[in-house]
């Protein structure tokens, strides 16, 4: 009876460290899944932010090759304009040597001449104004040509920032990703 005793206080103290064993590894796993929720929660609102930020790049991105597009036409006027105005400053300065052949060949009759000398003068004054208003229009072309390239350039190099940007938190999000998987 005694040993009966003996062997049931033994089986029953086995049994007794068997469950506060079996009670410590559930509590050690019911933390740990305690954390990974928390992770997996963490990781979750990451992927939101990750997802937000990516649109959000999206939209800048779309907005950026928007006024690129714009800046390519508004430069494509400009540089149209300054062609259109260097063939009228050609064309003008050849109106201004054919004014000045015809005024040497005026000059022969010196009463003519008399006569004609300020009609010509005033059309050299005109052209001459024709001329320098020309040279201003190329001038001003050829700023807006270099203003509009600057701007192109800092949008394409705000467009290479964003996209590092996407592709820095896309490989953060994959490596927790595969983190978590694993």
């Amino acid at each position: 009876s005694e040993e009966r005793l003996a062997t049931a206080t033994a089986k029953l103290a086995e049994a007794s460290q068997a469950a506060d064993e079996s009670e410590r590894i559930r509590k050690a796993l019911e933390n740990r899944t305690n954390m990974e929720d928390d992770r997996v929660s963490i990781l979750e609102a990451q992927l939101a932010q990750a997802k937000m930020i990516a649109e959000d790049s999206d939209k800048k991105y779309e907005e950026v090759a928007r006024k690129l597009v714009m800046m390519e036409q508004d430069l494509e006027r400009a540089e149209e304009r300054a062609e259109h105005s260097d063939s009228k400053i050609v064309e003008l300065e050849e109106e201004l040597r054919v004014v000045g052949n015809n005024l040497k060949s005026l000059e022969v009759s010196e009463e003519k001449a008399t006569q004609r000398e300020e009609t010509f003068e005033e059309q050299v004054k005109a052209l001459s104004n024709q001329l320098k208003e020309a040279e201003a229009r190329a001038e001003f072309a050829e700023r807006s040509v270099q203003k509009l390239q600057k701007e192109v350039d800092r949008l394409e190099d705000e467009w290479v920032h964003e996209k590092e940007r996407y592709k820095v938190i896309a490989d953060d999000l994959d490596v927790a990703l595969t983190e978590m998987v694993g």
